[in-house]
Order: structure tokens, then C-alpha cells, then sequence
């Protein structure tokens, strides 16, 4: 029965251990996506800086031409200035001369609010790009490890399902019941150790009786309050 009772407990470890496998399995496909999600999303953040780095230097580039093009024309008009008859030709041209200036004046506005953000995206430009080479370096780094490990828990799981194939045949069927019926009750643990003359699981304390039967090990004993398997060990 004592031995029993101590493969009770190591197929509990192995239960245990394949719990810890189990999560493994589950959370590490998420740590897998977010650093492939924050390896996008750089590279994302990066794409979209340079696209509007581009857009704003042919928006220069454009406005560049377009003041060029307004000053040759206000340079003709002040030229007809010498060589009008009429107040009605001077008007005109005064007219066409300023509409000019105040379309440079704006063009020259626009085009200074973009050469600011033109040097500010070159700066952010340059940091991306770092922060793409240092984040896709580090990820990757992980994923390989994060890759090998998933590739090896199944192997585990695997190898803890046989042991535990093989600890269960050798426990007696009865306790083996038990076993399985408090573990699916409890939903953690099912063989619990007698502590402070107590048991452990639920703290409810216990008769001097009980107790020297769990001691002597010569049967299977459950708490009374929580239906856990009572085991003695050297920790009381």
C-alpha cells in the first residue's frame, strides 16, 4: 500500500508536468505571433514613413516649380507695367501682380511647412530603420528558440503520457480511481500531504487518529472535508 500510495504521488508529478506542457503548448503560439506582429508592425511603421517622405518631396518638388513658374509670370507682368496706355490696362496688371505675390506668398508658406516635416521624416526614417534591424534581429533570435521549443514539447508530452501509461498499470485500480475521480473534482491536486496536522489541501485539521493512520501507510485515507488522498512525508 505505502508503495502505492508513492506512485500516486509521482504520477501526479507527471500530471504536473504535462499540465506545465500543456500551457507551454498554448501560450507559446501567442508569444510566436506577437513577435512576428511586432516585427510587422515596425517594418509597417517604416513603410508608411518613407511613402510620406516620398509624397512630400514631390510635393516640394512640385511647389518649387510652381513658385518658379508664378515668379516668371509676375516678372512679365511688372515688365508690361512700362508699356500700358490705360488706367484700365494699369489696373489690370496691378491686379494680376498682386494675385501673384499672394499666390507665392502662399506657395512659399506651404512649401516651408513641408521642408519642416520633410527634415522630420528623414529623422524618423533613420530611426525605423534601426528599430526594424534591431527588432527583426532580436525576434528572430527568440523565434528560433520559441520554434525549437515547440518542436520539442510534443516529443515531451509524448515521452510524460508513456511514463505515465506505465507509473498507472502498476497502481492498485481502486486507488488509481480514486485518484483520477479527486483530480477531476478538484481540478488540482489530488494526493496532498498531512502538514501541522493538517491537511494541506484545505487546512482542515485532523483527528491524532487519522493522523497515525496515515502514518502507518497501510491504506488509502481521504480527508474527510475535501476528499483529497492524505500521505505522510518527512515535511510535518
Amino acid at each position: 500500500m505505502q508503495n502505492d500510495l508513492e506512485m500516486l504521488l509521482k504520477l501526479q508529478n507527471i500530471d504536473y508536468d504535462l499540465e506545465e506542457l500543456d500551457r507551454s503548448r498554448e501560450y507559446l503560439p501567442d508569444m510566436i505571433n506577437n513577435l512576428k506582429k511586432e516585427m510587422e508592425e515596425v517594418s509597417r511603421t517604416l513603410k508608411e514613413s518613407e511613402e510620406r517622405l516620398t509624397q512630400q518631396v514631390l510635393q516640394r518638388k512640385k511647389l518649387e516649380l510652381d513658385i518658379e513658374e508664378i515668379n516668371s509670370e509676375l516678372t512679365k507682368f511688372q515688365k508690361q507695367m512700362r508699356d500700358i496706355k490705360t488706367n484700365r490696362e494699369y489696373d489690370a496688371l496691378v491686379t494680376e501682380i498682386a494675385n501673384r505675390k499672394t499666390k507665392i506668398s502662399e506657395s512659399e508658406e506651404e512649401l516651408l511647412k513641408i521642408l519642416t516635416e520633410i527634415d522630420e521624416l528623414q529623422d524618423k526614417v533613420k530611426e525605423y530603420k534601426e528599430r526594424v534591424v534591431e527588432v527583426d534581429k532580436n525576434n528572430r533570435v527568440q523565434l528560433e528558440s520559441l520554434g525549437k521549443e515547440m518542436d520539442s514539447i510534443g516529443i515531451k508530452i509524448k515521452q510524460k503520457q508513456d511514463e505515465r501509461k506505465n507509473n498507472s498499470v502498476r497502481i492498485n485500480k481502486l486507488m488509481l480511481a480514486t485518484y483520477e475521480r479527486v483530480k477531476k473534482v478538484k481540478g488540482g491536486a489530488a494526493v496532498v500531504s498531512v502538514k501541522k496536522r493538517a491537511c494541506s489541501g484545505c487546512y482542515k485539521s485532523l483527528p491524532p487518529q487519522k493522523i497515525q493512520e496515515i502514518k502507518k501507510g497501510e491504506s488509502l485515507i481521504t480527508c474527510d472535508s475535501c476528499g483529497r488522498i492524505l500521505i505522510w512525508t518527512d515535511e510535518e
